[in-house]
């Protein structure tokens, strides 16, 4: 009992359920379902502790999460080679939605995707696109910009469907400035590049359904997990709530 009697001026009841703080103490009846709903993502060891920081605990959480994560094939294999130089340094900006990076990748399981990124909040929005042209990137970017509004800054690489006149064009007219990064190198839009490697290895563990469900689901638990970089969940830091999730409804 000595993990409950030293938090027992923060221990409170509430509708018949122990909170610690804002914390859920979840008994040892809950402890696989709770486990195995932190790890819907798999997201990894520091995303899930962050994760289950604010909605649950027990003694030993941290140790149970390693075990599950250390003794999970998908997580293992995920598990990438840190890059061998430093990529560009950006600054972070003191407000969400600008600058944007925005990249392309595929073929990847049948499809080319647009993968958008906000620098502040590392929210990440993926679109299917048929194929990487300056119409249907323009298409995709109307998308997503009616949802967020426009950006001050967008930054992509030299392809082709970026360096366009009617790419241009478009975000001259919507008052976007644009920054293309050097040629024959990609590393300098380095945060569209990792959002493009972090889409990669969430879709390889998703299980086997379509691809949009695939899509829909990893982008669900990539938004509402805290970021590895900011502590806090990319949707947080975007819209400034929390959404809510499946681990919601732990709370009375």
């Amino acid at each position: 009992m000595h993990p409950y009697w030293s938090r027992r001026d923060q221990i409170t009841v509430e509708d018949g359920i122990l909170l610690w703080g804002a914390q859920v103490i979840v008994p040892a009846q809950g402890h696989q379902a709770s486990l195995t709903e932190l790890h819907h993502g798999h997201p990894g060891v520091s995303e899930m502790k962050m994760l289950a920081r604010s909605y649950i605990w027990w003694p030993g959480l941290d140790t149970d999460i390693a075990a599950l994560v250390r003794w999970c094939q998908e997580c293992q294999q995920g598990q990438r080679v840190p890059p061998a130089a430093p990529l560009h340094p950006w600054e972070w900006p003191g407000r969400p939605w600008t600058p944007l990076h925005i990249d392309h990748t595929g073929p990847f399981m049948g499809s080319m995707f647009l993968a958008i990124v906000d620098a502040h909040s590392k929210w990440l929005d993926v679109q299917r696109v048929n194929t990487a042209s300056t119409a249907s990137t323009i298409e995709k970017l109307r998308a997503s910009f009616a949802t967020h509004g426009l950006p001050e800054v967008l930054v992509s690489d030299n392809r082709t469907a970026f360096t366009s006149w009617e790419f241009g064009k478009f975000l001259k007219e919507n008052g976007v400035r644009h920054i293309k990064t050097a040629p024959y190198h990609p590393a300098t839009n380095g945060l569209a590049e990792r959002a493009v490697q972090t889409l990669k290895s969430g879709l390889k563990k998703q299980p086997a359904v379509s691809i949009d469900t695939k899509l829909s689901r990893w982008l669900f638990d990539y938004r509402t997990t805290p970021h590895s970089t900011t502590g806090i969940p990319p949707a947080e830091l975007l819209m400034g709530r929390r959404l809510r999730t499946r681990l919601s409804l732990l709370f009375p």
